[in-house]
């Protein structure tokens, strides 16, 4: 069999074919669409507003919450400031009565002695009852190369009884005077003296024969370089 021959039998065959499938298209194309099964949206009832649709699209990621700011650090207390004793401040000595016992010292054992005598007085003082009003004190009444008198108070708002032969009730120094203070041990108040004496120099200023120490700290209970004594220096 030629080759014209078998094209035209395979056309002849692909016919009844292509007309299968064009009658199968167009019956698709005519039959009426299929009935949808999603249910009609509900028309609303007149004079309401439809509810609005539920959005689909994802919520926004929520913002961070802002971050707390660090509290700020409380500012450090501030230290007190320590201003300078006066020295040679005017002043009027006020009279106090006072406890008194009288002595006698060398410098070599100077704060030893003072303190014995402040012990004495102290003593009676409690054995009795009576409770000092004010700080002991010390009133240099004479001194010397190699020593010095003195007389030993505190004061007192009731007169103690059964004292002994060197003690009595006085009154403390009275009047005009210039006050230095001295901070530390007894041994450093020459330092204190020699700048009193300096002090009473460049200002011409003419004192007294007496010298009074108001012991601010108790020397029976104070270490004595943590001493603060007032000095007094009456003038003429």
């Amino acid at each position: 069999m030629d080759l014209p021959l078998l094209h035209r039998l395979a056309m002849v065959a692909l016919i009844p074919a292509a007309a299968i499938w064009l009658g199968f298209s167009l019956a698709l194309a005519q039959s009426p669409p299929a009935a949808s099964t999603q249910p009609p949206a509900a028309t609303p009832a007149p004079g309401t507003t439809p509810a609005p649709a539920p959005s689909t699209a994802p919520a926004p990621p929520a913002s961070p919450a802002p971050a707390t700011p660090p509290a700020a650090a409380a500012p450090p207390a501030a230290s007190p400031v320590q201003t300078a004793d006066p020295f040679g401040e005017q002043i009027t000595l006020e009279p106090k009565k006072v406890v008194v016992v009288k002595g006698t010292a060398n410098w070599d054992s100077a704060f030893d002695t003072l303190i014995d005598s402040f012990k004495t007085l102290s003593a009676l003082l409690e054995k009795q009852g009576i409770k000092p009003s004010g700080n002991a004190m010390i009133v240099y009444t004479s001194t010397d190369d190699t020593g010095f008198t003195y007389l030993a108070e505190i004061p007192v708002e009731q007169d103690p009884k059964n004292l002994t032969r060197d003690m009595s009730i006085a009154k403390s120094p009275e009047g005009k005077a210039l006050k230095f203070v001295h901070r530390g041990s007894y041994d450093n108040m020459d330092n204190t003296y020699e700048a009193i004496t300096n002090h009473l120099d460049d200002k011409k200023l003419e004192a007294k024969d007496t010298f009074i120490e108001e012991y601010i700290t108790d020397p029976l209970k104070t270490a004595e370089d943590k001493l603060v004594i007032n000095v007094y220096v009456p003038l003429k």
